[in-house]
């Protein structure tokens, strides 16, 4: 019999994805969470009560398009794997709203947080932004949340920035490698949110090399103070393990102790995995540290095999470094109206162009957005997109809480957009969960 009891419920949802890979010598591979699943096995984690396995749902596409519009559509973009991924983590974000547990932690790949809103393929090994998707079924079936989501990926999350970025309720800090070393090249402190949704985009990129110390600075002087003021309904982790100091394609040098002290300060109510590619010698220490601290028992005896102690020392440039970041983001979140005053006065619209690279396919898109300044909702938003020889479509998007001049002008957008001009025209009315749509596509 286990003596062990876990102070908080927790569930666990594991999807491997043993038929899915970018190829079989790619980072992101089939056998990611082989060992994981032995290390939970050999600890007997799934013996302690209070912790409990959860099969993963299928996600549905009426799920993915809530978050993603896909060219040239949904079916010819997302495969199996991609939806039951997103479906874990639906499950694990409803055992917990369901009270059937207090904590979920879902093990499942392929990841998803460098997908944006618009999918034309696989770029930064991610198709479908399973963080979104969760977020957004669980608004549709538990009511209006308040949501955080901490990203800890090594990489910026730039992906489920570009989804939340016009979003006032959901606040997104992501906490990364400096873009200007690692892919995708984005997440600085100038990336603040959309005129409508001003300051909740915080990113703090971190020299490589930081240690736990620098990591777990950042938690305690910026992340927490401004959580603790946002006060969400909701704490999502994107939890990415290739911060590790064994990662082979990242620099930084957290341990796995680290990873769960990070996640006993942070206490998410759900966490996902994301990236994480030292499959033998970070992977299994790391999940296996963060799920014990989630259920709040101890992680004292978690030591993976390369670690030697007093191996890392954060250096006095990267300690001073790290205060003052978190001194300016914190004092920048807490100025935010005041600086959105100052960018956005006087307009009555903001738009943007900017291409987006997909590694995975090879392509670069474009893109052009315009939204609606607007006091009374989150604003319309209207977005082009296209790659050469492939077509140009139109999103239109209308807030959960739409006012009528939004409605109005969105509403004119999509009416006025032609299939002679566009492939696929789209409106995501996200008051009413609806999607209306025209395109030359049959799936469409």
């Amino acid at each position: 019999m286990n003596p062990l009891k876990a102070p908080h419920r927790t569930g666990i949802v594991f999807f491997p994805a043993f038929d899915w890979a970018i190829s079989p010598t790619h980072p992101e591979r089939e056998e990611r969470l082989l060992y994981t699943r032995d290390q939970l096995f050999e600890e007997g984690i799934l013996d302690v009560e209070g912790i409990e396995e959860f099969s993963p749902q299928v996600a549905t596409e009426e799920d993915i398009e809530r978050v993603h519009t896909c060219f040239p559509s949904t079916g010819r973009v997302v495969s199996p794997s991609h939806l039951i991924s997103a479906g874990g983590a639906i499950t694990a974000g409803r055992k917990v709203l369901e009270g059937t547990v207090e904590k979920a932690f879902a093990l499942v790949r392929p990841p998803g947080h460098h997908a944006r809103r618009v999918v034309h393929g696989l770029r930064g090994f991610c198709i479908v932004n399973i963080e979104a998707v969760m977020i957004e079924h669980l608004r549709r079936h538990f009511g209006p949340l308040r949501v955080a989501i901490v990203d800890t990926d090594c990489h910026h999350g730039d992906g489920t920035q570009d989804i939340y970025w016009h979003d006032p309720d959901t606040l997104f800090l992501s906490i990364h490698q400096d873009g200007r070393t690692l892919y995708p090249g984005t997440g600085f402190p100038e990336e603040f949110g959309g005129p409508n949704a001003y300051g909740t985009t915080l990113n703090l990129p971190l020299p490589p090399g930081t240690t736990d110390e620098g990591f777990l600075h950042v938690i305690d002087h910026c992340v927490l103070p401004i959580l603790e003021d946002w006060k969400p309904d909701l704490i999502v982790n994107s939890a990415g393990q290739d911060n590790h100091f064994t990662d082979p394609i990242t620099d930084m040098s957290i341990t796995a102790q680290g990873y769960a002290a990070l996640t006993r300060k942070l206490r998410p109510h759900v966490a996902v995995l994301e990236g994480g590619y030292s499959v033998q010698t970070a992977l299994p220490y790391v999940n296996t540290g963060i799920l014990l601290a989630m259920a709040g028992l101890d992680t004292g005896s978690l030591v993976e095999p390369d670690y030697q102690a007093d191996l890392f020392h954060e250096s006095e440039r990267t300690r001073e470094y790290v205060r003052r970041l978190s001194e300016l983001m914190v004092e920048k979140y807490r100025n935010r109206e005041a600086l959105r005053e100052k960018a956005f006065r006087g307009r009555t619209h903001h738009q943007e162009t900017r291409q987006v690279f997909y590694d995975g396919e090879g392509i670069t898109e474009g893109q052009k957005e315009r939204v609606r300044l607007c006091r009374d909702c989150a604003g319309v938003v209207t977005l082009e997109s296209w790659v050469n020889g492939r077509g140009r479509l139109l999103a239109v998007e209308l807030p959960r809480t739409c006012c009528a001049a939004c409605r109005e002008e969105g509403v004119r957008a999509f009416g006025d957009a032609g299939l002679g001009d566009y492939a696929l025209v789209e409106l995501r009315d996200r008051e009413v969960d609806r999607i209306e749509r025209r395109s030359l596509f049959e799936e469409g």
